[in-house]
């Protein structure tokens, strides 16, 4: 059976110790210019799909395109079934 020495406890603690302040300081340094970089390339995103909304897209010539404010409904009589009058009774 394996005994662990004071000495590889004290290593292993001290190389957890390090890497988690290093990423705190690794974070805290340059976590401001990555979110800055992240939100630009999502604006960047936003702005492209916006513009390409607003603007529509260069038809053939001789095409034709017809968009019809009207939604489509379904007229259907169908019957559901037969009407029965109720009295109340006192």
């Amino acid at each position: 059976m394996h005994e662990a020495s004071f000495e590889s406890i004290l290593k292993t603690v001290l190389i957890i110790l390090f890497i988690y302040f290093g990423f705190k300081i690794f974070i805290k340094w340059f976590g401001p210019l990555i979110l800055k970089w992240f939100l630009k390339r999502i604006g960047q995103k936003f702005q492209q799909q916006f513009n390409g909304q607003a603007a529509p897209k260069a038809q053939k010539k001789g095409k034709v395109n017809l968009d019809s404010d009207k939604p489509k409904s379904s007229n259907s009589n169908k019957k559901v079934g037969e009407y029965i009058d109720f009295e109340e009774i006192d």
